[in-house]
C-alpha cells in the first residue's frame, strides 16, 4: 500500500527553494511513490533531512530549530530570561517529562528514519530526472547525516538505541518495535563507519559542493569522525563506574567499566588523517587577517573567523540561520540610532559569567592567576581595546587581556561597534546607563557582561558555524597527549592556535612548556575554553572530561548592576547553581520510558 510522508520544508543553500514541495492538499503530503519520480521532489525530501541540523543561533529558544541550551547551561552564560530552558538545568530542576527532552528525542530520530527511508530508496529513483552520480553523492549526504544526527543523540542522552540499516514498518508488530539501547562504544563504532562509507562514496572535488555551502562533504565526514573517536576515548564513557549500573534488562552494560588508552590513540589518528589530508592540501587553514597592529590582526582574525561565511576555517554550519544571536548579544543601548537596530540595539540578554571573564589568558599569555601575568584585580587606566578609536577609563581587569578576550566580552564602558561614522556609542551598564536595569526588567545584562563573539556588522541570514579546524587542532592535541605523552605535535597545534590569537605560544621565551602530562592536558584544556568560548563546546567538554560537578555547580558571579558609581565594579553573587551527577546526561523521555519495556532510563532519573 501507498504510505504517506509528512515534509517540513528546507532552506537549505542549493537544495530547496521558497516553492512549495508540491500542491496538493493539504500541501505537506505526499505518497511514497512519488517521491523519487521527480527530481524537484527528490531535492526536497533530502532538503527536510538537512532541516535537523541545528541552529545554534536560535539558542534563546531551546529546541527550535535543534537549538540546544548549550551556552547558557555551560559555566560560560547566562541568560536573563526565565523561559530559557538553561535555567532549569542550572537549578537541577529540569525533567524526563520535559518537552523540550522530549523535543530532541523525537526530531532527532524522524530525521534519522527518513534518512534511512531516503538510503533504501534513492537508487530506484527515476533515472531520467535523477541521474546515477546525482543518486551517489545524495545517498552518501543522507548516510553521514543520519550519523551526524546519532552522535548528536549520543553526546546528549549517552548510549540510544542504534537501528542501523534497519527501517521498521508500521505495520511491524509492538513487541518488535520495542529496542533496547545499543552500548555507547557500538554505536559510535556504527557512527564512525556509515561516516567512512558517506567518505568513500562523495566525490573528492565536491568541496564546497558544487558551490553549494552546507552540503556534506569529504572533510565533515573526517572531521565528525573525530569528534565521535574523542567523545568514545573521554572519561565520561572510557572506563567510568557512575555508570556501571547503567545495563539493559538482560544485563548488557551500556558503558564500558573498563579504561582503554588505545581509544584516544584511535582519536589521534583520525584527526591526523584529517590534517593530513585536509590541511596539508590546504583545503582548511587558520582564519587570518592583515594588520600593521599585530595585537589588532589577531583580535580580527579571532572576531571575524565566526562571523565570515564559509572561510577558510569553516568545516560545517548550517546555512541562512535565522539569527537571533545578534539580539541576545547586543546591549540595549537606548538613545542609540533607531534605525540602526540591527547594528546598535538589541536585549543583551545573554550574559557572560565572571568565571568565563576570568579563563580568558593576559596579553602575555599567562592565567590571570599566575603570578607573573601582571593581572589587577583593582583601579582602573587609560586602556586602548583593539577595537576602539582612542583611550578609555578601563577598569584593571579587563586592561592587558589578550585578543580573544575582547573578542568575547562586552564590559562596561567599552566601544560598541560602530558602523556610522563619527557615532560613538559606549556600553554603560550601571544602574542608570544606557545598557541598565534601569531600562528593562528583560532585556538587559543579568551579569554586568555581555557575550560579544559572533556579533557581526549584520546578522541576517548568516550561517551558523558548527565545527571549524581550530576544534580539529584541540582534539588531536588532546587525543596525543593522552595516548602518546610528550609527541612534539601536541605543543606544536596547541602553538598555532595560540600564533593566530596573538599569544606567546609555550616553549618561546615569554612562556615557559608545560611540564608533565597532567600540565599539558591542562594547558589544553584552558586553550579550548578561550579559543571555542561561546560555540557550544563548553557544555560538551566539561561533561565528557567528567569535571561538571566543579565547573557548572556552585556560585556564579557578576557585576553590581543595582549601583550607578564604581560600586558597579564588586563581584556580587548571581545564583547558586546545582549540578548533580545525573545532569552528565539528558534523560531518555519518560514517555519512551512508559511505552517501550525494554527502555532503561539514564541513572538518577
Amino acid at each position: 500500500m501507498k504510505k504517506y510522508i509528512y515534509i517540513g520544508l528546507a532552506l537549505m543553500v542549493g537544495l530547496s527553494s521558497c516553492k512549495k514541495y508540491i500542491s496538493q492538499v493539504p500541501d505537506d503530503v505526499i505518497t511514497t511513490d512519488k517521491i523519487f519520480q521527480s527530481r524537484e521532489n527528490t531535492r526536497n525530501f533530502l532538503a527536510n533531512i538537512y532541516y535537523s541540523v541545528p541552529n545554534e543561533h536560535n539558542q534563546r529558544f531551546t529546541g527550535n530549530e535543534n537549538s540546544g541550551p548549550w551556552i547558557a547551561a555551560s559555566d560560560e552564560g547566562k541568560y536573563t530570561w526565565d523561559f530559557n530552558y538553561a535555567n532549569n538545568m542550572n537549578s537541577s530542576t529540569w525533567s524526563n517529562t520535559d518537552g523540550t527532552i522530549e523535543g530532541f528525542w523525537t526530531r532527532y530520530y524522524t530525521a534519522i528514519r527518513n534518512a534511512t527511508f531516503f538510503i533504501q530508496n534513492i537508487q530506484s529513483a527515476n533515472p531520467i530526472e535523477v541521474d546515477q552520480s546525482t543518486k551517489t553523492a545524495y545517498e552518501a549526504e543522507a548516510r553521514a547525516l543520519r550519523a551526524i544526527y546519532y552522535f548528536y543523540l549520543m553526546r546528549m542522552y549517552g548510549p540510544v538505541p542504534v537501528l542501523g540499516q534497519e527501517l521498521l514498518d508500521v505495520n511491524t508488530p509492538i513487541d518488535q518495535l520495542r529496542l533496547a539501547r545499543t552500548p555507547f562504544d557500538t554505536g559510535i563504532d556504527f557512527v564512525v563507519s556509515e561516516l567512512d562509507k558517506a567518505y568513500e562514496t562523495l566525490d573528492a572535488t565536491n568541496t564546497p559542493y558544487q558551490g553549494q555551502f552546507g552540503r556534506i562533504t569529504r572533510g565533515i565526514c573526517k572531521a565528525y569522525k573525530v569528534e565521535a573517536l574523542l567523545l568514545k576515548a573521554s572519561p565520561l564513557y572510557n572506563g567510568n563506574s557512575d555508570f556501571s549500573t547503567l545495563q539493559n534488562k538482560d544485563g548488557v552494560a551500556l558503558v564500558s567499566q573498563t579504561y582503554d588508552a588505545t581509544k584516544w590513540a584511535a582519536a589521534a589518528t583520525a584527526a591526523k588523517a584529517f590534517l593530513d589530508e585536509f590541511v596539508s592540501s590546504g583545503k582548511y587553514k587558520l582564519y587570518t587577517v592583515s594588520d600593521d597592529d599585530p595585537f589588532k590582526a589577531a583580535y580580527r582574525a579571532c572576531r571575524e573567523v565566526i562571523y565570515t561565511d564559509w572561510n577558510s576555517e569553516w568545516i560545517f554550519a548550517r546555512p541562512n540561520s535565522n539569527n537571533f544571536t545578534q539580539y541576545d548579544r547586543i546591549p540595549k543601548h537606548v538613545g542609540s540610532p533607531s534605525n540602526e537596530n540591527e547594528a546598535f540595539q538589541g536585549a543583551g540578554s545573554l550574559g557572560a559569567t565572571q568565571t568565563m571573564v576570568d579563563a580568558y589568558f593576559m596579553a602575555n599569555g599567562r592565567s590571570i592567576d599566575d603570578p607573573a601575568s601582571g593581572y589587577t584585580t583593582s583601579g582602573f587606566s587609560d586602556y586602548q581595546a583593539p577595537f576602539d578609536t582612542k583611550t578609555r577609563s578601563t577598569y584593571n581587569q579587563w586592561v592587558n587581556r589578550e585578543p580573544r578576550f575582547y573578542v568575547g566580552i562586552t564590559y562596561n564602558n567599552s566601544l560598541w561597534f560602530n558602523p556610522l561614522s563619527g557615532y560613538e556609542l559606549v556600553t554603560n551598564f550601571f544602574y542608570n546607563g544606557n545598557s541598565g536595569r534601569v531600562q528593562s526588567t528583560s532585556d538587559v545584562s543579568p551579569t554586568g557582561y555581555c557575550v560579544r563573539k559572533d556579533v557581526a556588522p549584520t546578522g541576517s541570514g548568516r550561517g551558523a558555524l558548527l565545527l571549524r579546524l581550530a576544534n580539529i587542532y584541540l582534539d588531536y592535541a588532546e587525543a596525543l597527549n593522552e595516548s602518546d605523552p610528550g609527541n612534539a605535535d601536541i605543543l606544536r597545534y596547541v602553538n598555532l592556535i595560540r600564533q593566530r590569537a596573538g599569544v606567546p605560544q609555550y616553549g618561546s621565551t615569554d612562556l615557559p612548556i608545560p611540564i608533565g602530562q597532567e600540565a599539558v592536558r591542562q594547558a589544553i584544556r584552558k586553550e579550548r575554553r578561550v579559543e571555542l568560548a561561546f560555540e557550544n563546546v563548553r557544555f560538551f567538554d566539561t561533561r565528557r572530561w567528567k569535571i561538571a560537578e566543579t565547573t557548572d555547580g556552585g556560585n556564579f558571579y557578576g557585576m553590581d548592576m543595582t549601583k550607578n558609581d564604581n560600586t558597579f565594579y564588586n563581584k556580587v553573587l548571581l545564583e547558586t547553581r546545582v549540578f548533580k551527577k545525573r545532569d552528565y546526561l539528558f534523560p531518555i523521555p519518560n514517555n519512551e520510558v512508559l511505552k517501550n519495556e525494554k527502555m532503561v532510563q539514564n541513572p538518577g532519573w
